[in-house]
């Protein structure tokens, strides 16, 4: 009996975990979060990349984050994804996924088109934000939030 409910409790957890653990943000998650992201850009610029990098504000939610870069030389100046906050400082154009695919020139090229207007990018393979760093499918939205700011989020597949 004793390892039966042992077995039990240690089912409960394994399965409590799995699903806080690969919590996933949906499509129209992901183009809410860029809407708001893009308002705080336009409110407050400075406040908003410093919300972006360290994901406050709700800009990091489950796997869903705001990433941004400036405008036109693609420069990463916002990530709130703990496994690449390498990139921040790089040029999002040299962005490619571990099959080779080079989406950062896709990346780039949805931010620089006019204000307002939204591209989708992807599929393509980055890591979630958390502890497991192994890639997975992602599709990112990205559009001009102002006039030196590209800005992003993306959902998991």
């Amino acid at each position: 009996m004793r390892k039966m409910i042992i077995g039990a409790l240690a089912s409960l957890v394994a399965m409590t975990l799995s699903t806080t653990v690969f919590a996933q943000g949906t499509e129209a998650e992901a183009k809410a979060m860029l809407t708001k992201a893009v308002a705080a850009v336009k409110t407050d610029q400075a406040k908003a990349l410093d919300m972006f990098n360290k994901g406050e504000g709700g800009f990091l939610d489950r796997d869903l984050y705001v990433f941004c870069s400036s405008l036109p030389d693609g420069k990463i100046v916002a990530l709130a994804n703990q496994n690449a906050k390498q990139l921040i400082g790089t040029n999002v154009k040299a962005l490619k996924d571990s099959t080779g695919k080079m989406y950062g020139e896709e990346l780039l090229a949805g931010e620089l088109k006019p204000e307002g207007q939204i591209t989708a990018v992807g599929p393509y393979m980055f890591p979630r934000p958390g502890a497991d760093k192994t890639p997975v499918q992602k599709v990112s939205f990205v559009t001009k939030a102002s006039a030196d700011l590209g800005c992003g989020v993306g959902y998991y597949k």
